[in-house]
């Protein structure tokens, strides 16, 4: 007999969902940042074994009031995850309050998909803490199973794998097995530049800069890559590329560097900036960018 499924994880902003997608399946596949809305699409991964495939797949952080059209449609992807899951993980952690995840409780309560709470972080709870709010959980959502771990550390994640894999379907599996992620190459190398410009630079400047590869070269012994960060103003264009291109420069050579260790190949890496006015509300480059 073969199992396979779709788990399909969700939870607010910044309680670790890509941490955990990337522990589950052992590779770097989400970025991430301490700043929350990082992630912005929905990004599958694979855990293959003989006899099962899970699917996890990592949801952007809902936005109980979104400001923007892009994250409108990122709470899209959030609500469209309910539909397609074969088992839900609803990620929270101590930091954060019943009421902001209020509409997401509802929602769990509602459907009819078997799902774990995944308590989220242990390593920074006392001992009755982790027990207090094991209880509260358990009355929130009797339905589900609660499960406590720390994606960071990998306390407990094995036993998540086991759990989920008790709950999948009799399936032959969904991707080729060899596959790690339903991502292109073009993808993680945008989603590595973007995941440095969280890294490196404050205030809205992440949350306004896109970026898109314009072109990718595949050579015997180097890949060739141009890349294009968008900005909304010409003021953030001018901290992005920073006093005689310092910034620009600092943020290509760390993407570099992990795309190299990525993809074990030498990588030559450009980087340019454009301003592309009010593109967080334009459905057309949302459209454009994958956010649609």
């Amino acid at each position: 007999m073969h199992k396979a499924g779709f788990v399909n994880i969700i939870g607010l902003p910044n309680v670790g969902k890509s941490t955990l997608l990337n522990a589950l399946v052992q590779q770097r596949l989400s970025i991430i940042s301490p700043k929350a809305q990082t992630t912005r699409h929905r990004i599958l991964g694979m855990v293959n074994e003989d006899d099962y495939q899970i699917v996890f797949s990592d949801t952007p952080g809902f936005i109980n009031q979104p400001a923007y059209k892009l994250q409108k449609n990122m709470n899209d992807f959030v609500l469209g995850s309910f539909e397609d899951a074969d088992v839900l993980m609803f990620v929270t952690d101590k930091f954060q309050s019943l009421e902001d995840q209020a509409h997401l409780i509802k929602l769990v309560n509602e459907s009819k998909t078997p799902c774990f709470v995944v308590l989220n972080k242990i390593d920074l709870y006392q001992k009755t803490e982790q027990e207090a709010l094991v209880a509260q959980w358990k009355q929130t959502i009797p339905r589900c199973e609660v499960i406590p771990l720390s994606a960071a550390s990998g306390i407990n994640t094995k036993k998540v794998v086991k759990k989920i894999v008790e709950l999948l379907p009799e399936s032959p599996a969904y991707y080729d097995k060899e596959h790690l992620t339903d991502r292109n190459l073009r993808f993680i190398v945008s989603e590595i530049v973007r995941e440095k410009i969280f890294l490196n630079y404050t205030h809205e400047i992440p949350y306004s800069a896109q970026v898109e590869v314009e072109t990718f070269k595949e050579e015997e012994k180097i890949d060739r890559i141009r890349c294009i960060i968008y900005v909304e103003r010409e003021s953030q264009k001018a901290i992005i590329i920073g006093n005689k291109g310092a910034s620009l420069k600092k943020t290509g050579t760390e993407a570099r560097l992990e795309i190299e260790a990525f993809t074990g190949k030498k990588v030559f890496l450009e980087l340019f900036v454009k301003v592309k006015d009010k593109w967080r509300n334009d459905e057309s480059t949302l459209k454009k960018f994958g956010y649609s």
